[in-house]
């Protein structure tokens, strides 16, 4: 096959990472097939690129992908990246060209759906009903309160040491200003951003959250972001306490939303046995896969 290589301006990006896009077209300019690098650009992860390459299926197995890796590796290697991760659903096309192409495999991801309409809400209910003493549930849509915003951003260290298999992400550096960015972001593109968290009542300071974000037209599945616990705060039931009270308001003020999707570690036992236990359906695996420059 007669194939061209073209860089594009993407204007996708952000203020810890930049992104850069090549199309294949073959010899009548037909598109065949993309490649996405993303650099980030933050304090400890500025040795990742991401990397996503799509082939149509009528094209694949002609070079297509190989010749979109290639340059796309080769801006990594100028960028002074030393790791491109990419990700594939289990023993799909990506995930076999991924290991053809020298990535090894990292991180097993788990996704799942809970379906609205098969929520169990007496159960819910009895869920969040339980004491748990010293705790308090609060929440927000949108930005996060002025008054929570210190111990919020605080609290996202909960999310340090979650598995991540050897996929070399460094945790990140959260303050007021990101998490109050992340949130912007999230409605900059017409989504709404939900969040739980346990409050510990003695300081009221925030010892957990769990973010939930939402189509804008309520409709459709929205996508679980983070859940997590202090360390100091574990052993107490929080995260299940917060998903649960995640789910009641999903299930309450959005009665078009289809369902809610998540995606877990391989190796967090606990957060699946949550999902387990709150009617979350496995739907598919993917892979993360790394290769080292």
């Amino acid at each position: 096959m007669s194939l061209r290589i073209t860089p594009l301006t993407d204007p996708s990006g952000g203020p810890r990472h930049r992104r850069l896009a090549w199309l294949a077209s073959d010899a009548g300019s037909v598109p065949v097939g993309t490649a996405f690098l993303r650099l980030f650009t933050g304090p400890g992860q500025d040795h990742l690129a991401e990397l996503t390459v799509h082939v149509h299926p009528a094209e694949r197995r002609e070079g297509v992908g190989s010749r979109l890796l290639d340059a796309a590796v080769a801006a990594a290697r100028a960028a002074a990246r030393r790791r491109v991760v990419a990700q594939a659903e289990a023993g799909s096309p990506g995930d076999r060209f991924l290991a053809a192409r020298g990535f090894r495999r990292v991180l097993t991801l788990r996704f799942a759906r809970l379906s609205l309409a098969d929520v169990d809400t007496t159960a819910l209910a009895g869920i969040i009903g339980r004491p748990h003493p010293g705790y308090r549930l609060a929440s927000w849509r949108g930005t996060v309160p002025d008054g929570l915003a210190r111990t919020f951003a605080a609290s996202r260290r909960a999310m340090d040491d979650m598995p991540m298999g050897d996929t070399d992400h460094a945790p990140v550096a959260w303050d007021v200003d990101r998490v109050r960015a992340a949130a912007e972001a999230v409605a900059e593109r017409g989504d709404r951003l939900h969040t739980v968290v346990a409050i510990d009542t003695s300081d009221d300071s925030i010892a957990g959250f769990t973010e939930l974000v939402v189509p804008g037209d309520g409709r459709g599945d929205a996508q679980h972001y983070g859940t997590g616990v202090l360390p100091e705060h574990r052993g107490h039931g929080l995260g299940l306490w917060m998903k649960a009270g995640s789910i009641r308001q999903a299930h309450g003020r959005h009665p078009d939303l289809g369902g809610l999707l998540t995606d877990t570690a391989d190796g967090n036992t606990h957060m699946r046995r949550i999902n387990d236990s709150l009617g979350y359906i496995p739907t598919h695996t993917e892979h993360q896969h790394r290769l080292d420059l």
